[in-house]
Order: structure tokens, then C-alpha cells, then sequence
């Protein structure tokens, strides 16, 4: 007899339990999951965010052992004089030599850590917070609001960027804290250029139109449709801009407009040591390389971090 609902032999019969855990395996697989999946299999990348994290901890335990291995970062040598303990080269007592004044360079170059980081992760906070705001509101308004903040971007992007960033020390004055502030107010127009591109490409979807026909506010649809679904272009660029505000204020720290002496900044390190860079110069290069090896591993890890949440790398 002939069954007309008999299964064949070779038929993959799919039971609950073999439903559920697809879908459960479809349902905890996220951007971010993905994302850090293929973050992984970058090398650089991962080597980056390595020496990243080794250098915030030394900044941070700094106190806990610079002062007692290597000796205070704005401390002469005790108990020698100033020619027998000024501009010595590298050994096992200075890893990175002393400065003209006997004081220990390595020790500085850490403590110039916490100003680099620290401007690199406020300034690029401050410039990120403004600039998501500003290319929100001119992405998801358009119209005058579009064009009012783009031409404002325009005037600002219209003058070279350190060159602002001087000038606007000038008028404010010297200080960490005002270069948190001009570096950070003056670097919102690139991040709210790039969240305008990412906004403008997320709310054609059909799911904000559906947001907006179920009666959501302008300000639900973009904090929990549009920003969600833009924030991965906004975390690579900021993850960049950290690099670039370190750079900057190095610049600044070198021209005596930055960090104020006797407290440590890469930058015045280098200033410091330029003029003896034919006899010893090891007080410059060894604090360029600190800023060189910094502003890099920022740079790949961004680059990594593009390649990781670019969702058209899904099945590379």
C-alpha cells in the first residue's frame, strides 16, 4: 500500500529542539559578536589594542612604582651634582638616560602618558558628543537645519586645523585644560560629517518609516533606530582621532603652548632634547618613538575596527 504522507528515508527531519537551537544561534549572533569574531583574525589590529592597554595600565599604576624604581619625574638626582647627573645616556639605573636638569627620562615619558591619553580620550569625547548632535540634526531635519551646520562645518574645516588650534590657545590662554577644550571644540565638524553620511544611509530604512507611522518621536526613532544602527562608522573615527589629538597636543606642548613645565608632555620632551640631538639624542628619539608607537597602534586598531564592522566583510 501506497502512504501518501510517507516521509522519505533520506528526508532531515528538523524536531523542536533542532528548531530552537537554530534560532537560538541565529538570535545570539550580533554585530558587535561579529565583529569582534573577525577583529580577532587581524593581527595588527590585535597587537594595537595590545600595547594600547599596556601603556594606559603603566600610566595608570605610574604612582604606585615610577617614584621609587625610577625616581620623581620632576625630581633632580639626589646626592649628585648637576654636571655629573645631566644628559647621561641609557642604562640599567635611567633605561632612557636623564635630561639636562638629571631627571629621569623614562619616568617622564610615563607621566607624559597620562596627559597624551587623557587628552586623547577627553578631546575626542568632547568633539565626538558635539559632533553627533550637529550631524544628527542635520542628517535626520535636512532642510535649513542641513544647511546651517553643514556651511558652519565649511568655515571651520576652511582653516588648517593646527593653525586654529594655536590661535585659539592664544585667545584662551595655556593649560591642559584649554587644550582639552580647542582641540575638542574645534574637531566636531569631520565626526559630524561622517555621522550625517551614516545617518542619511540608515533612515531610508523601512523600519524608521514604520517607527515614524507607529507615532515614535523624532528623538526615540533616532536614539533607538537610527544611532544604533550608525554608531559603527562613529567608533572607528573616534578610535582614529585619538591618535590625532595626541598628535596635536604634542605640537602644541612643543611650541610652549600646551602642557606647562615642569609637569611631563611628550611634546616638551622632545622640545626639550631637539637642540641636543647631535650629541645625545636620545632625548628626543626615545619620546618620539613614545608618541610614534601611540598614534600608530590607535591608527591600526581604527583600521581594524573598519574591517571588523563593515557588515560586507561578514563572509570574508
Amino acid at each position: 500500500m501506497k502512504y501518501p504522507h510517507a516521509i522519505p528515508a533520506d528526508a532531515h527531519i528538523q524536531t523542536p529542539a533542532h528548531a530552537a537551537s537554530s534560532s537560538d544561534s541565529a538570535a545570539s549572533r550580533t554585530l558587535w559578536g561579529d565583529a569582534w569574531g573577525r577583529l580577532k583574525k587581524n593581527k595588527l589590529a590585535i597587537i594595537a589594542a595590545i600595547w594600547i592597554v599596556f601603556i594606559v595600565i603603566v600610566a595608570l599604576s605610574a604612582d604606585l612604582w615610577v617614584p621609587q624604581i625610577l625616581g620623581d619625574p620632576n625630581a633632580t638626582a639626589a646626592g649628585v651634582s648637576m654636571a655629573d647627573a645631566s644628559r647621561l645616556p641609557p642604562s640599567l639605573q635611567h633605561p632612557f638616560g636623564t635630561d639636562t636638569l638629571g631627571r629621569d627620562v623614562l619616568s617622564r615619558v610615563i607621566y607624559g602618558a597620562r596627559v597624551s591619553l587623557t587628552v586623547g580620550v577627553v578631546a575626542t569625547g568632547i568633539s565626538t558628543a558635539i559632533g553627533l548632535v550637529m550631524g544628527a540634526l542635520a542628517a535626520y531635519y535636512g532642510g535649513i537645519w542641513d544647511t546651517i551646520i553643514m556651511r558652519l562645518a565649511d568655515i571651520f574645516l576652511a582653516f588648517p586645523y593646527t593653525l586654529f588650534v594655536i590661535a585659539m590657545i592664544a585667545v584662551i590662554g595655556n593649560g591642559i585644560q584649554n587644550v582639552f577644550i580647542a582641540i575638542g571644540i574645534l574637531g566636531w565638524p569631520s565626526i559630524a560629517r561622517v555621522f550625517r553620511s551614516a545617518i542619511l544611509s540608515v533612515k531610508q530604512n523601512d523600519y524608521v518609516d514604520a517607527a515614524r507611522a507607529m507615532g515614535a518621536s523624532d528623538a526615540r526613532i533616532i536614539v533607538r533606530h537610527i544611532f544604533p544602527n550608525s554608531v559603527a562608522s562613529i567608533v572607528v573615527y573616534a578610535t582614529m582621532n585619538i591618535g590625532g589629538a595626541i598628535l596635536t597636543e604634542s605640537a602644541l606642548s612643543f611650541l610652549g603652548m600646551g602642557v606647562v613645565p615642569p609637569d611631563p608632555s611628550w611634546g616638551t620632551l622632545i622640545q626639550d632634547g631637539q637642540q641636543y640631538l647631535q650629541t645625545q639624542p636620545w632625548l628626543m628619539i626615545l619620546p618620539g618613538l613614545a608618541i610614534l608607537s601611540t598614534v600608530l597602534a590607535f591608527t591600526l586598531l581604527g583600521d581594524g575596527l573598519r574591517d571588523a564592522l563593515d557588515v560586507k566583510m561578514k563572509d570574508a
